[in-house]
């Protein structure tokens, strides 16, 4: 088997050592791992296949050595950094916003649209992780009834803002000065109708992340999405309530019966012993839990769930390592 010279940049974060983590688990053939990070974390080991790997300070001289680098340090450093390590050779996925929406780089969740990686310049981009979740759960019916409309209300975990935002859950929850206020307002036994900045028309840029990002990976420009994201006091765990308009007639039970036969799909929907996805069954899971599946009776053809998943995992890091999964296929 071929080993793979790999490496992650921003490796000392929640998505840098989740992606650590998944390698290891998912058994990818890692032949050397070096790690990047800011100053702050120069020095600081990591335990990767029984030893530890020291974190260092990332050069874009280093990129010549790398066939595969994960970036997980924000849109700012890839940027800069990500189309240098392109240029040395290395395929770049991309867990930040920056080149999600450019026309020439494959936006790709492996289960839906594994195909634009056959055309790609040496950097993937990997989606927002609300829209990862959503797509796995609605590409087999969308193959199946073609989809009109979408309207989703998102619950999104402290996760989803990093570490600074899981503290400053922690610390408004124990009651002692918060470190780092990350929301615009209190989190702790509250809900915040904002999920990243707003913008122009009153959306945040989350809610067009997910628009955008929806169209492009389904393949189909056509698909109206309307979409409102919440922030919840969750650590971990993304759920969403997904309301979709087909244009062909759908049945209930066999659309339920489609996603259980899919893989990366978890049905869990016994209502009636109160059984159902939350945000605590997926923690550490690589699959997207769908639940609550039943038919919308205002229009012809329409269909309410339940959308759960760990974002950091699925949402991030895991998809990320099935992309470059994909690649070594090829």
């Amino acid at each position: 088997m071929k080993l793979y010279d790999v490496a992650v940049v921003g490796a000392t974060g929640l998505v840098g050592r989740k992606i650590i983590q998944v390698l290891e688990e998912r058994n990818f053939p890692v032949g050397s791992l070096r790690l990047y990070a800011s100053e702050k974390s120069l020095g600081k080991e990591i335990f990767f296949q029984n030893r530890l790997v020291k974190v260092e300070l990332l050069s874009p001289k280093d990129f010549h050595a790398h066939e595969f680098v994960f970036f997980a340090a924000g849109a700012k450093v890839s940027k800069e950094f990500a189309p240098i390590a392109a240029k040395a050779g290395a395929i770049v996925i991309d867990n930040s916003s920056a080149f999600r929406m450019e026309k020439n780089i494959p936006l790709v969740v492996p289960e839906v649209n594994p195909l634009a990686l056959l055309h790609h310049n040496n950097i993937i981009a990997n989606p927002n992780c609300s829209t990862i979740q959503m797509v796995v759960a609605l590409k087999p019916l969308h193959d199946k009834y073609k989809i009109k409309r979408i309207v989703i209300t998102t619950f999104q975990s402290v996760a989803g803002a990093g570490q600074k935002g899981i503290d400053q859950l922690d610390d408004e929850l124990q009651s002692i000065p918060v470190r780092y206020k990350k929301f615009p307002h209190r989190i702790a036994h509250n809900i915040l109708p904002q999920v990243d900045d707003f913008v122009f028309d009153g959306y945040t840029k989350e809610e067009h992340k997910m628009v955008n990002e929806t169209k492009k990976i389904m393949g189909d420009a056509m698909i109206q999405v309307s979409v409102t994201c919440t922030r919840v006091p969750v650590y971990l765990g993304h759920s969403e309530s997904v309301n979709v308009e087909f244009k062909k007639k759908i049945d209930v039970d066999e659309a339920r019966n489609i996603l259980r036969k899919e893989k990366g799909i978890i049905v869990v929907d016994e209502p009636e012993g109160n059984y159902y996805p939350i945000a605590l069954m997926c923690h550490d899971k690589d699959e997207v839990f769908v639940g609550r599946i039943r038919k919308d009776e205002t229009v012809k053809s329409g269909l309410n769930m339940w959308i759960v998943a760990d974002n950091v995992r699925k949402g991030a890091a895991t998809n990320a390592v099935q992309i470059a999964e994909e690649l070594i296929k090829v």
